[in-house]
């Protein structure tokens, strides 16, 4: 089954789309000049639309693009935001689009219509210091939101056209200096991890089932032995089998990969694959099968296959993309109504 790649690249104000074929050859399709320096996308759960946050300061917005059947792109709406996006996340559903702006502190929630253009923000969230993801829970009820320079996650409970209300408990802390940046959720919706940019470990939480505090039970650096300069971590992603984990460094120019025990509390370390300088952005393919990183200082993507039997990333070929690339998305996702989803959440609401 081919899939679908797009890479983002700032510098260059430009999206690549890429067709992937079933031993992981990319074929370009299309490129796309964005209007403004676009980074962080994410793709509408129904495989509809493609939404990226661009920035042409001191304006920031959100850009809609519909997909067709080839995977080809066009744009169809523009709406403000906030504050400069550095990251953008559906809901479950493709209803509501959340995004946050590190630069800004802040986070924008905004209504995606009927068609699946992203409007104007209904709600703002402030004081969110240096916010760097929104991360929807396996439930589509409680939304996370890792403030690096606060050390410690935000908990909101996702309430009527996504609006945000005050979560019990508020924020589940992380030690000092850690600095959460990116967060995974493991299938079963018992387990998160989130990758800390500033000391160079994942974190393993437990979510709580029977909603007294989510706890962290598991910290493990992602920086192999010996590595002196400073950690500067980056991305995180799991299989969609649960089985293998993958974080980023951009000092080291590494992703590190680890398994992950049946039920999601454990993770074991592997070892590390070197890769394309600075990976800001990876992503894993809809069976778990490839794994594309954007090299930031290198202009190129690489793809690697996964081994299923090892999680060993092994390199098939690289690519050159637009200057700077910094996020990767893949087109190929489960169909919504395959979309894992529980009755209630696992904190306490």
């Amino acid at each position: 089954m081919n899939q679908i790649i797009y890479v983002t690249s700032p510098e260059s104000q430009q999206i690549h789309v890429w067709k992937m074929d079933h031993q992981g050859t990319l074929t370009l399709l299309q490129v796309i000049n964005t209007p403004g320096q676009g980074k962080s996308m994410v793709i509408h759960p129904a495989n509809t639309y493609l939404y990226i946050g661009v920035s042409v300061r001191p304006s920031f917005s959100v850009v809609s693009y519909q997909i067709n059947e080839q995977g080809l792109i066009t744009e169809t709406g523009i709406a403000p935001l906030s504050g400069s996006p550095t990251q953008l996340t559906t809901d479950l559903h493709g209803k509501t689009l959340y995004s946050v702006s590190y630069s800004g502190s802040c986070l924008d929630v905004s209504p995606i219509d009927e068609q699946g253009i992203a409007g104007k923000p209904t709600q703002t969230l402030k004081g969110l210091t240096h916010c760097h993801s929104a991360n929807v829970d396996t439930t589509n009820q409680v939304l996370w939101i890792p403030c690096l320079k606060e050390d410690r996650i935000r908990l909101y409970t996702i309430g009527k056209s996504g609006y945000l209300m005050p979560h019990t408990p508020e924020a589940l802390d992380s030690v000092s200096g850690a600095g959460p940046r990116h967060m995974a959720f493991h299938h079963g919706g018992d387990y998160a991890y989130v990758i800390n940019e500033l000391n160079g470990t994942v974190n393993v939480i437990a979510i709580d089932s029977i909603g007294v505090s989510s706890h962290i039970v598991q910290t493990l650096d992602i920086i192999p032995a010996g590595f002196r300069a400073k950690c500067w971590a980056a991305d995180i992603h799991i299989t969609p089998d649960g089985r293998w984990l993958y974080c980023c460094d951009r000092t080291a120019s590494i992703i590190s990969y680890f398994a992950v025990s049946k039920n999601g509390e454990n993770l074991l370390p592997l070892g590390h694959q070197a890769t394309e300088t600075q990976p800001r952005g990876f992503n894993i393919d809809s069976q778990g099968r490839f794994l594309v990183a954007a090299g930031q200082k290198s202009h190129h993507i690489m793809v690697y296959a996964i081994n299923t039997q090892s999680g060993a990333l092994i390199p098939l070929a690289r690519y050159v993309v637009g200057q700077g690339p910094v996020w990767v998305s893949i087109l190929g996702a489960l169909p919504l109504a395959s979309r894992p989803t529980a009755p209630r959440s696992k904190l306490k609401s």
